[in-house]
């Protein structure tokens, strides 16, 4: 049972979303300074050495830029769409799914804002979504950096980390604090 079946959706149930508001914010202001600040191609600013370089950097694909090869209309069409539907999809688990945690709306929350924030910048920013932070990987599988990458995949690779964790608990932990799990005597 969800933690907010038969109750109203009161504002505890929709505050996620003001986080979500502001982890998009936050992404799009870092990408307009990265734009307005930095050269696309160069480090700004590096610490450690080498080990964090703040740097201007497009990627015309989705993670990793996989599919950055593709022609430009079939990336646009698969890259909007895509994660239109997903972004969709994710609401939808919010807003219906059973089951749901409200550590989980919190993590759907901020999916939502990693997902909207990579959406907004493939459709009004051609040149490809704006990366912006590169860390050493010291040939840790084969990379000497971590692809560059900036807040709203931040959002979506830790939410979907923790959402995949968190689906896996037991039905006590879904219970929620004070309330028996099933099967289990208080």
């Amino acid at each position: 049972m969800s933690d907010h079946e038969g109750t109203s959706r009161g504002f505890g149930f929709y505050a996620p979303f003001i986080l979500t508001a502001l982890l998009l914010a936050a992404d799009q202001i870092t990408k307009a300074l990265v734009i307005a600040g930095i050269p696309e191609g160069r480090i700004a600013w590096s610490w450690g050495g080498d080990f964090f370089w703040l740097v201007h950097a497009r990627n015309l694909g989705i993670a990793f830029s996989i599919g950055d090869e593709l022609g430009m209309g079939l990336r646009r069409a698969l890259f909007i769409a895509l994660p239109a539907i997903l972004i969709t999809g994710a609401l939808v688990y919010y807003f219906k799914g059973k089951g749901i945690t409200k550590f989980q709306h919190w993590l759907l929350a901020i999916l939502v804002a990693g997902g909207l924030g990579n959406l907004i910048d493939r459709v009004f920013r051609p040149d490809g979504v704006v990366d912006f932070l590169s860390f050493k990987f010291f040939g840790i599988f084969g990379l000497e950096r971590w692809p560059t990458f900036n807040i709203a995949d931040m959002c979506v690779l830790c939410s979907a980390i923790l959402l995949a964790l968190t689906s896996f608990s037991s039905e006590g932990d879904k219970a929620g604090p004070g309330k028996p799990a099933k099967g289990k005597k208080k």
